[in-house]
């Protein structure tokens, strides 16, 4: 697989709390010169983020993170002042206690009320796959797949794993044809990125592919 094609797919990421602007400029600067689909970034940082880039590269945010145990209002209130600083995609934190006491309905809910905040802007749905049974995997793939969000995505990566292969294809065979794949969380080569592309994956959430082609880029004299 081509490396740009990999890029294109890749969210380029920094979540880190000690992050600052001249590490968030660094992470846009990067997304800019390898055509990452994205720059996920701290809410924080958005509104400077987009007006450094423009319409030359889309903002990614993330809304309840990385615990998901906000309240519904509180996370329809971050996406909506998220999308008024200018992000172009919104990455939320389902309410993991709520799955597992089984209150489907009130996922369903909370996941449609942020997607209306969106206004049109792309909603991926973290499940934090590391702390969920095989059961509550497929069922949040059917609540996705109703809600109107166009992805469901592994993990925050601030958790006890991430992304695994085979959470990607249990993905793959159980979410509605129109929900797309995002992997993310210990994605460090560029094998790792191919095999979970040819799983089934669209987007990539990771820092190290980047570096990666970075370094391999400084190693060549370029």
């Amino acid at each position: 697989m081509d490396i740009k094609d990999i890029l294109s797919k890749v969210d380029h990421t920094l979540l880190s709390q000690t992050a600052t602007w001249n590490d968030i400029k660094t992470i846009c600067d990067d997304g800019l010169k390898f055509k990452t689909a994205s720059v996920c970034i701290p809410a924080c940082y958005v509104k400077q983020a987009k007006e450094y880039v423009g319409d030359s590269l889309a903002i990614c945010t993330v809304i309840g993170f990385p615990n998901g145990y906000s309240t519904t209002e509180s996370k329809v209130f971050e996406t909506a002042d998220a999308v008024k600083s200018g992000a172009d995609e919104i990455d939320m934190v389902i309410n993991i206690g709520m799955l597992k006491d089984k209150r489907f309905d009130d996922i369903l809910a909370e996941i449609k009320a942020i997607k209306q905040a969106c206004c049109g802007k792309l909603l991926k749905v973290i499940i934090e796959t590391c702390l969920l049974t095989d059961d509550e995997k497929i069922k949040m793939c059917q609540i996705v797949s109703d809600s109107g969000a166009e992805y469901i995505k592994t993990s925050t990566g601030f958790s006890t794993m991430g992304a695994t292969k085979d959470d990607v294809k249990l993905f793959a065979e159980h979410v509605k044809p129109h929900v797309k794949i995002k992997a993310a969380g210990g994605i460090s080569s560029i094998n790792d990125a191919e095999e979970f592309i040819n799983l089934g994956a669209s987007r990539l959430g990771t820092s190290r592919i980047v570096k990666i082609v970075k370094q391999e880029e400084e190693s060549s004299g370029y």
